[in-house]
């Protein structure tokens, strides 16, 4: 049987994933919680940490790389930020050891771009972003990472030459929970998703990004006046958010970047629906893989010195 070599973490605001790695690259073992960031910091990071590598029967000697918000400045030990642009190796050269304890633990920092206009922040997504594409490759690539906060990435000749982060998901969550509009999408959950409705809101938004609260409106008037579901409300809002999010996007991208969507589940079936409904070719990888990639590429260049493929 394969020996564990390392311990992988992506420690998120509210969720924890951690895959026990072997000598050959494969997982051994795999942990998930909800003992994000904001979990740990009342329990203790340590703490929690070594409940699940007792879990997986982890060694005592074998080191963990950790990506995510537990690098914040509020988490367990902040890791900083690499400026943009940056090439995608220079994520590795950040990596923070972890003070006091009796393995070798390391953070990885996150990216940051200090521009007064448009400054612009992210930690984990970077990550998954080194996992995810290849580094040398040429010409301009546009890295979709959708989630609670929409990363889209621009990286040109395998530098990261900036990014954009929209509040799509956090924004859905707040209008179909908190606003006028909650009323609308009540009951939503147990009917069948109507596509129709979200294509042709994603449509309107992308057209006109600037009439978006406008459209998100038309989720109550045209319940209340043409008989609109409370699925085809919450698809308006979604297709909405959505369409505006990728128009934002694009108008900063060249016209002929590769967008690489980075997902899985139901983010995944959204964003592919809205890639073909708009004719935007895109290629599909999945977001569990590509953080590991991305963190099994750090630990092998800061442990084993073996040359990354990223």
């Amino acid at each position: 049987m394969t020996k564990p070599a390392y311990v992988a973490v992506d420690w998120g605001t509210s969720s924890f994933r951690l895959w026990l790695i072997g000598e050959d690259g494969g997982i051994l073992a795999e942990r998930r919680s909800g003992e994000g960031m904001t979990a740990a910091a009342q329990t203790g990071f340590a703490k929690v940490l070594q409940a699940h590598l007792d879990a997986v029967s982890a060694p005592g000697d074998i080191p963990v790389i950790v990506c995510g918000m537990a690098g914040a400045r509020q988490g367990w030990v902040e890791a900083g930020y690499i400026d943009t642009p940056a090439s995608l190796a220079a994520i590795l050269t950040g990596a923070v050891a972890v003070p006091g304890q009796s393995r070798d633990i390391r953070i990885l920092p996150g990216l940051a771009q200090r521009n007064r206009q448009v400054p612009d922040v992210m930690r984990g997504e970077e990550t998954q972003l080194f996992g995810a594409i290849v580094a040398d490759a040429k010409g301009e690539q546009l890295v979709c990472m959708p989630g609670t906060h929409s990363k889209w990435v621009r990286v040109l000749d395998g530098q990261v030459t900036g990014f954009s982060t929209f509040m799509t998901g956090e924004l859905f969550d707040i209008i179909t929970k908190h606003s006028i509009l909650s009323h609308a999408v009540a009951g939503a959950a147990d009917m069948p998703a109507d596509t129709k409705a979200f294509e042709m809101a994603l449509g309107a938004a992308f057209d006109k990004p600037a009439l978006a609260t406008n459209l998100l409106f038309t989720a109550r008037s045209g319940q209340l006046l043409n008989g609109l579901t409370s699925a085809g409300a919450q698809a308006v809002i979604s297709g909405t958010l959505i369409g505006a999010e990728l128009a934002g996007a694009l108008a900063s991208a060249g016209q002929n970047a590769a967008i690489t969507l980075v997902a899985s589940g139901r983010l995944q079936a959204l964003y592919e629906d809205a890639f073909r409904a708009l004719s935007l070719p895109y290629t599909t990888i999945d977001a569990d893989a590509a953080v590991r990639r991305g963190l099994s590429a750090a630990a092998e260049a800061i442990w084993f010195k073996k040359e990354s493929k990223h």
